[in-house]
């Protein structure tokens, strides 16, 4: 992935990770001050920063193939190497499992919420 591409994902995944603690702290002030409800948001904060750093990679592949295409002379050597980066492959398998987890962590704190009346 040319640098471009990373630096760029990399400032606008930081303001994502102020996002996601905000967000993880708003969650955390509505549940019980409990052990378990500690380690679920900590997983939940977790999953969403490693979620929004796999979509940043899976962008990057897909603008680096853009870039590609963009080239007059881009040879067959060139596209057949975009073409052939399973990195992307592998991350939108990871994305797979993390939206899995997301969506259990998601349902403990609905749960969690829904018994203590909030």
């Amino acid at each position: 992935m040319p640098a471009t591409h990373a630096a760029s994902s990399s400032f606008s995944l930081s303001r994502s990770v102020d996002a996601i603690r905000e967000s993880v702290e708003r969650l955390e002030d509505r549940l019980p001050r409990r052990e378990d409800a500690a380690v679920m948001l900590d997983f939940l904060e977790d999953d969403l920063r490693e979620g929004l750093d796999a979509i940043a990679e899976v962008e990057a592949h897909f603008t680096d193939v853009l870039d590609v295409l963009r080239r007059d002379d881009a040879t067959p050597i060139q596209l057949m190497e975009a073409a052939e980066d399973f990195r992307v492959l592998n991350r939108l398998e990871y994305l797979m499992v993390v939206v899995a987890q997301l969506r259990r962590r998601l349902s403990q704190a609905a749960g969690t919420l829904h018994q203590h009346g909030r």
